[in-house]
């Protein structure tokens, strides 16, 4: 007799054991109940030859008194026929006698695509009780599935040879043995009351269980079944334990997970150090017990990372860890610190072979590691580490950093499919890391394009006191293109500007360069807002148009949306009439203080935002009180996300009603008040409180078309500079004043009037009722004019023309230093 446990090549097969292809009979009836095949095993169960019965009506085989002849006639007859019968049924033999068989008969389609059934009988053989329980126990022993049989004791009786391997014993070893005696823990003792609950109820139960069985690395999923097993008289004589190991399915179900939430935890945000340490949040506990991250401190500064792996020591920066305990105790390096790993360190092997390493603490080199490295080695010792994973961080081609796995709680070593797990994670992370790499030098080359066309210090000025603030948008949406900007312009007066362009980015920000740089030119033309505004429209369109030409350009349609969605708000405020003038193209109305404390938004006619060129602009004009401020801001302030627009604006006018020891001070109130940790959009806020010149500060004259008027203008302008205390400059605006007038006089029409203003700079202007601007040009040796405006040129800080109204002003800053120090010989003036 051959062992059951006897290798399968050393075993003897008699060829009587096997089956020949005549032991089961056969025979094919197709859709309409004829018989269309019959083997020989048929021919000697019936008695009838192939020849004899294929093409006749199957029911003919039935007996009258078979109890399933109407069911097979109904079979044969239903338009939807089952897809198998089976029963026994009485057939007739050839010979007239009938015989009882087990028939099975399957619904099958044939050959040529017909319907027909497959009708199966096997042949009767002799009952060998022997043999029969003989195949029972072998296959309770060789079964694939773990399996034991526990008497009512409940003791262990039987186990197959699966569950010796699996446990380590010999059946003999434990037989007699309870499972908590055999497997000591909780799970062995829910399954022992699982065992007690079928001896008591006669009822299978299920069981899901996790353990870890010594000499296995580690803990095994398991699915029981308690089957009970019934004597003759239907009453509970045992237990039948039926396990199938679902590690393996359970260990890849839970990868699966695992890689699902990486897919959807990592790269929440367009940080860095938030996206690597989502990695390390994910690994941990489900991976890993320890994890960190670190970068090449280029990539973390958002900058382009050399091509290729790193060779040798490789300075790497801490940006990420996490670990099954609080505060990361085992990390040696906390996140922000840049360390140098050696080049035969896992970290510095890795990246240089650009590919996932696995290293257990034995390993030679991580021993080498340790011992140069104290706080390292002090901490592996500490903790216990074990096992570790150094997976490189690669997107695009890109070495980033490395990714560390480690394990000191868990007993059991990462294997290979772990190494391919982390790989897979690790990469995911490196395309949101080097995602969010990208978006930050970006970021940063928008944010110093910006700041370097926005005003680092705003110019001193007679006319106003000025704060300003300028906060960028959160990393997420991007640096857009709001700008603020305050011009100073002739007679003292200063342009007060605040504009939007939509979008984010470098682009946004190029755009708003342009737009700035385009009002800073217009306004030193000296035009009123609403003309200021057309042709900046009018600039816009033309930029547009350029842009639209560049079809072939990929970028062409971003940028042209960039210049099309602008807004922009622009007003003129002089100190000597007080009046302000305002007008704006699509941009959030400005908020106006009074002394009194009163906060009003202004009713100014919106405008369409620049580049559509369809309505005009309109240009209000306001008297102020000394002392009122003007907030002009772009509409992040007041259109932050989840904030009601009308509720920011009321918020807006009460924050700027109450008394500030500063502007500065005022302008961090109303951000905080105003905006979200961080805003969506970026905000400019400027805020302007507005002075007067009295009539200490200004001097002006009505002069008559008169030549002779010329003296007298230099004589009076000399008396009130000497009133101001500017006797030693005297001679030089004497000269200035000399020249305009005289121009004036011969070149232009009445009325002429002479004004000057002291401001932080002395200015001379004269009015005239002409249109005409002079223009400055350089005279001939024998010519007897046109000499006045070069010599105003050069004893000047700056002059230039405005239109007004009636004509043009003429006007010319001296700055009161340059006065005070300034000696002008008659001599070498030639003016009389």
């Amino acid at each position: 007799m051959t062992r059951p446990d006897t290798p399968r090549d050393e075993r003897s097969v008699r060829s009587g054991d096997l089956p020949g292809k005549g032991a089961t009979a056969k025979a094919t009836v197709d859709g309409y109940g004829t018989v269309t095949r019959w083997n020989e095993a048929a021919r000697g169960l019936l008695g009838y030859r192939p020849a004899e019965i294929v093409g006749r009506p199957a029911a003919d085989l039935l007996h009258d008194a078979s109890p399933t002849r109407a069911e097979v006639l109904a079979a044969l007859r239903s338009p939807s026929p089952p897809a198998r019968l089976n029963g026994r049924a009485t057939l007739l033999r050839r010979d007239g006698s009938a015989v009882e068989l087990g028939l099975l008969a399957h619904r099958r389609t044939s050959a040529a695509g017909a319907p027909e059934w497959l009708v199966v009988s096997a042949l009767p053989r002799p009952v060998r009780a022997v043999e029969d329980a003989e195949l029972v126990r072998r296959a309770f022993l060789q079964g694939p599935c773990t399996m034991a049989v526990y008497d009512t004791g409940p003791r262990l009786r039987w186990a197959n040879h699966d569950l010796e391997r699996v446990m380590g014993l010999d059946q003999e070893e434990m037989r007699g043995l309870r499972l908590p005696e055999l497997l000591p823990g909780p799970q062995s003792e829910a399954a022992e009351r699982m065992i007690r609950r079928v001896l008591e109820t006669g009822e299978r139960r299920d069981l899901d269980l996790t353990t870890l069985i010594p000499g296995h690395p580690r803990p095994l999923a398991w699915s029981v079944v308690f089957a009970p097993l019934l004597d003759d008289e239907s009453r509970v004589a045992g237990v039948m334990l039926s396990a199938h190991d679902m590690t393996g399915p359970r260990t890849a179900r839970q990868r699966l997970t695992l890689l699902n939430e990486a897919s959807v935890r990592i790269g929440s945000t367009l940080d860095i150090d938030r996206t690597a340490q989502e990695l390390a949040e994910v690994a941990v506990p489900a991976l890993a017990d320890f994890v960190t991250v670190d970068l090449l401190p280029t990539v973390h500064d958002g900058g382009e990372p050399r091509p290729g792996s790193p060779g040798g020591h490789v300075l790497l920066r801490r940006v990420a860890a996490q670990s099954v305990f609080a505060g990361c105790p085992e990390a040696v390096l906390r996140p922000g610190q840049v360390t140098a790993y050696p080049d035969f360190s896992p970290a510095a092997e890795c990246l240089k072979a650009e590919r996932a390493m696995l290293h257990r603490d034995t390993d030679p080199a991580v021993a080498r590691w340790a011992d140069e490295d104290p706080d390292r080695a002090a901490m592996i010792r500490r903790f216990g580490f074990h096992s570790t994973m150094a997976v490189p961080l690669r997107a695009r081609g890109i070495t980033l950093g490395v990714a560390a796995f480690s394990r000191h709680r868990r007993p059991e070593p990462f294997e290979h499919d772990d190494l391919l797990l982390a790989e897979e994670m690790t990469a995911r992370a490196a395309v949101c890391v080097d995602n969010a790499r990208r978006y930050t030098h970006e970021r940063h080359t928008a944010l110093a394009l910006q700041r370097s066309l926005l005003p680092r210090t705003l110019p001193p000025s007679a006319a106003v006191d000025l704060a300003s603030s300028y906060r960028p948008a959160d990393s997420r949406s991007g640096v857009g293109g709001d700008w603020f900007d305050v011009i100073r312009l002739a007679g003292a007066r200063v342009a007060l500007v605040v504009g939007d362009v939509v979008g984010h980015g470098v682009r946004a920000s190029a755009a708003m360069g342009r737009l700035r740089t385009a009002v800073r030119t217009l306004a030193d033309v000296d035009l009123p807002p609403d003309e200021l505004l057309t042709h900046l429209d009018d600039l816009v369109n033309h930029l547009t148009a350029e842009t639209e030409s560049g079809a072939g350009d990929p970028d062409a349609a971003e940028a042209a949306y960039a210049q099309l969605g602008a807004t922009c708000l622009y007003a003129v405020y002089d100190p000597v009439s007080r009046r302000c003038s305002l007008a704006r193209a699509g941009h959030p109305p400005p908020v106006l203080v009074t002394p009194d404390g009163t906060a009003t938004l202004l009713d100014l006619p919106s405008g369409p935002p620049l580049g559509l060129g369809s309505l005009p602009f309109e240009a209000v004009d306001l008297e102020l009180p000394e002392g009122s401020l003007l907030a002009l801001y772009t509409d992040g302030l007041i259109e932050a996300r989840g904030q009601d627009v009308d509720k920011a604006i009321d918020t807006l006018r009460r924050t700027l009603a109450r008394p500030a020891d500063s502007l500065d001070g005022l302008c961090r109130t109303v951000l905080a008040k105003l905006l979200p940790g961080h805003p969506t959009d970026d905000v400019a806020l400027l805020l302007a409180r507005t002075r007067g010149l009295g009539a200490d500060h200004v001097a002006t004259w009505e002069l008559p078309d008169d030549p002779a008027v010329v003296a007298r203008a230099r004589r009076e302008a000399a008396e009130r500079l000497a009133a101001w205390g500017f006797e030693e400059a005297a001679f030089t605006v004497e000269l200035v004043v000399s020249e305009l007038v005289t121009n004036s006089i011969r070149h232009a029409t009445p009325p002429i009037r002479l004004r000057l203003i002291h401001d932080r700079a002395l200015i001379c202007e004269v009015s005239d009722g002409s249109g005409t601007s002079p223009h400055l040009r350089r005279a001939r040796a024998f010519d007897e004019g046109g000499r006045g405006l070069l010599l105003v040129a050069q004893l000047t800080e700056s002059w230039g023309t405005r239109q007004t109204a009636t004509g043009k002003t003429i006007w010319a800053e001296l700055a009161v230093p340059t006065l005070q120090g300034r000696r002008v010989r008659r001599s070498c003036t030639g003016v009389p």
